[in-house]
């Protein structure tokens, strides 16, 4: 609950960084403990509700948002349970979608954080001020869009095959408890990112 506050208090390539980073060596440890060793099926419950959660509690919270960085950070609150599921079973196929999803989050969180670093010089800071973007800085607000339906998962976009992948290596496994969490938490999360833009 306090990555929102840190997101905003910090300057932005402090939160670029504490985006990216501590996801990408948690789940290589993960990924590690995976490859040296099996886990039974109390580790897999936990991993099935932290997803749950994870997913349910960020695409909610992220609804009630005004300023740009808030809502990033929910999405990654998100976002990391939609990777998690990656572990749900322990497969190898799962491990690879999981791989899958943490390069296309890594990307468009660059991407996103980018563009807000670019839109700080401007003074926007709440989500009321992307409105007039597209007529003062057009590119930005054609990439800044495109990196937001991408974190919703549109389908021609990146985000889409990451949520892809993670999705039917979770149906592969017997999850299907998952499915309706995450069609729901995508369809809020669609239109959280969809007011960004």
């Amino acid at each position: 609950m306090w990555a929102p506050d840190i997101y905003e208090g910090s300057p932005t390539l402090v939160t670029a960084f504490l985006s990216i980073a501590p996801k990408i060596s948690l789940f290589a440890n993960m990924s590690r403990v995976f490859l040296v060793g099996s886990y039974g099926g109390t580790l897999q419950q936990i991993f099935f509700f932290c997803s749950i959660a994870s997913m349910i509690l960020g695409a909610l919270a992220a609804m009630a948002q005004t300023k740009v960085k808030r809502p990033l950070a929910h999405s990654s609150i998100g976002h990391v349970g939609y990777i998690r599921t990656g572990f749900s079973c322990g497969t190898i196929k799962e491990i690879q979608s999981l791989l899958i999803g943490l390069f296309l989050y890594a990307s468009m969180t660059i991407d996103a954080f980018a563009i807000v670093i670019a839109l700080r010089q401007t003074r926007v800071k709440y989500i009321a001020d992307l409105g007039t973007l597209a007529k003062t800085n057009p590119i930005s607000a054609i990439t800044f869009s495109i990196t937001m339906f991408s974190y919703a998962g549109i389908p021609p976009l990146a985000g889409f095959c990451s949520k892809f992948y993670l999705f039917f290596a979770a149906l592969g496994c017997g999850a299907y408890f998952l499915a309706p969490v995450r069609v729901v938490t995508s369809i809020i999360g669609h239109w959280a990112a969809g007011r960004l833009p």
